[in-house]
């Protein structure tokens, strides 16, 4: 079994796994944090042979121009800053010529990142563009090391970040929209990380893969 560390909310995805977890609490955006989970995995399970950094907020939907600074700071802190804390902390313990031994780096992404998000999140589309450049980047830095790196980008998704944006429908509502006529499901994302975590994507890093229903 390997040893797979999971940012946020992640049940889908350890279902879909199997095996045992352990709750590690932390803000993504505190470098303290980020590195207190990551030696609490070490502490718990041993060396870490994955990560998943599927930590992300969304604020109530708005057009740019009425957006302040806090909130705009806020959402880049969590899921662009966040994302980079996490995939640095890996990179420098998974890395072959570091002392790791190597494995698979997931980054949730989102396809805000190509549409953009008008009048509703467009600083969340910006902020998970970021994440997309990070696998992009990360994935040739450690290629050599032994650690893939790639990025999942859902599409309308049946979880509760509609909700902390105060629209708890958007997904049943904006799903029917899609070429396949619904919204996602969490365990269909949980799936395709499953697989880029594993050794059947073994010749799969830098990738961008959108599981998005077509949208």
């Amino acid at each position: 079994m390997k040893n797979i560390l999971i940012t946020d909310a992640g049940r889908g995805i350890g279902r879909a796994a199997g095996g045992a977890a352990a709750l590690l609490p932390g803000d993504v955006a505190n470098e303290a944090d980020v590195a207190a989970m990551f030696d609490g995995m070490a502490e718990a399970f041993g060396a870490v042979d994955g990560v998943v950094v599927n930590a992300g907020i969304v604020a109530p939907g708005s057009q740019l121009a009425d957006m302040d600074a806090a909130r705009i700071r806020r959402v880049f802190e969590v899921n662009t800053i966040g994302a980079y804390l996490c995939a640095r902390e890996a990179a420098r313990r998974m890395a072959r010529d570091r002392g790791g031994r190597g494995g698979s780096i997931v980054l949730v992404s989102s396809a805000a990142a190509r549409i953009g998000s008008p009048f509703e999140y467009v600083d969340y589309a910006g902020s998970k563009a970021a994440v997309d450049t990070l696998a992009l980047g990360l994935s040739k830095e450690l290629a050599a090391q032994g650690v893939r790196v790639n990025s999942v980008r859902p599409g309308l998704i049946e979880t509760e970040i509609h909700a902390s944006g105060g629209q708890p429908d958007r997904a049943a509502r904006l799903g029917g929209m899609t070429p396949m006529g619904r919204a996602g499901r969490p365990e269909e994302i949980a799936e395709a990380i499953v697989w880029l975590l594993s050794d059947a994507a073994s010749y799969t890093t830098g990738a961008i893969l959108d599981v998005a229903g077509g949208r």
